[in-house]
């Protein structure tokens, strides 16, 4: 529970209202009660923010007239928001200690502070940095080094040689440092190449479930410092993410792929490897990037939903459009005659 007053202070936006009124949690609009904090950070729900019965909302100054309870104002009221949930997180905090149950090799080393939790596997040469919580059943392989503040939550799988900075988060069954995906053809059949690089995440990283990052082939895979990655991403062997990168659930990157600082991957974004994406490139959902990007912007591929009948029809005609290119250059070449 916090206080108007304590809100305003923690996001320094200005309070028109109560400063002593409590807040219980935060919810929308339309549904927040009278102990709940609100945000509007879309005008298309300044029709909700006429009935909402919020305790207070987070919104602009210049919309403040128009908001009938207490009322945070910020400039970025979608900021704002985000730094106010932190506040209202109900997680028990992890107890520091060894569960009982866990296997910690001896060669282990491990910062005062850290929380290792049930049937947790360590193995030698493990560096594990202060307040480092580690859930249940999580495996550090040899030789990882895991940052201060860092929280790996249950069933996490670092293979050898993963090194994660500071304070980041690695949600459920995320596994990094699995082998890249590497095979010579010969007349016997695949050929294995051993995957002799290793995985860095840089600090402030977030990595989601079932997200899976591959070791390098003979260089480490790389993500850098504040990136974000969603649920059931697939990073091969080589790529490089750069700084503050965010990439949405169910895309992939094949091998050696390069993205840049401050881009964005929509859903379901699929990349060719050994092709590089310059900074600042937003690419959006479902997209496949063929060739290198070297310009910042917005970029897409597909085609939109249409009902299957259309579809269907526009498939046809798919097919037909270089018979109708060749057609119309020779019309063309005619009228020139």
């Amino acid at each position: 529970m916090r206080t108007l007053g304590e809100l305003a202070a923690f996001l320094g936006a200005e309070l028109r209202g109560d400063p002593s009124l409590s807040v219980t949690g935060i919810a929308p609009l339309g549904r927040a009660s009278a102990s709940q904090l609100s945000f509007l950070a879309s005008a298309r729900y300044l029709g909700q923010l006429q009935q909402t019965r919020a305790a207070a909302v987070i919104l602009r100054p210049d919309q403040a007239e128009r908001c009938p309870v207490a009322c945070l104002l910020a400039d970025n009221p979608y900021l704002a928001f985000a730094r106010a949930t932190a506040l209202f997180v109900d997680e028990t905090p992890a107890e520091a200690g060894v569960h009982p149950s866990a296997t910690v090799s001896a060669q282990a080393r491990l910062a005062p502070g850290v929380s290792v939790g049930a049937n947790v596997v360590i193995d030698a040469g493990a560096d594990i940095g202060p307040n480092v919580v580690l859930g249940a059943n999580c495996v550090i392989g040899e030789r990882c080094r895991i940052g201060a503040g860092t929280r790996l939550h249950a069933s996490v799988v670092l293979y050898r040689d993963v090194t994660i900075g500071e304070h980041c988060t690695l949600h459920a069954n995320a596994v990094l440092g699995a082998d890249g995906f590497g095979f010579a053809p010969s007349p016997e059949g695949w050929q294995k190449i051993h995957q002799l690089g290793g995985v860095r995440i840089g600090n402030r990283v977030e990595i989601g479930a079932c997200t899976t990052i591959d070791r390098g082939a003979l260089e480490d895979t790389v993500v850098e410092d504040g990136a974000i990655i969603d649920n059931l991403v697939q990073i091969a062997h080589n790529c490089h993410i750069g700084k503050n990168t965010a990439i949405a659930g169910c895309t992939g990157l094949a091998g050696s792929t390069i993205i840049g600082a401050n881009c964005t991957l929509a859903g379901g974004v699929g990349v060719v490897g050994h092709v590089e994406i310059c900074d600042n490139v937003h690419i959006t959902g479902m997209t496949m990037v063929t060739k290198s990007i070297t310009e910042p912007g917005s970029y897409s591929s597909g085609t939109p939903m249409a009902s299957t009948r259309d579809w269907k029809r526009s498939a046809v005609r798919f097919a037909q459009l270089d018979s109708i290119q060749k057609r119309l250059a020779g019309l063309e070449k005619q009228q020139q005659q």
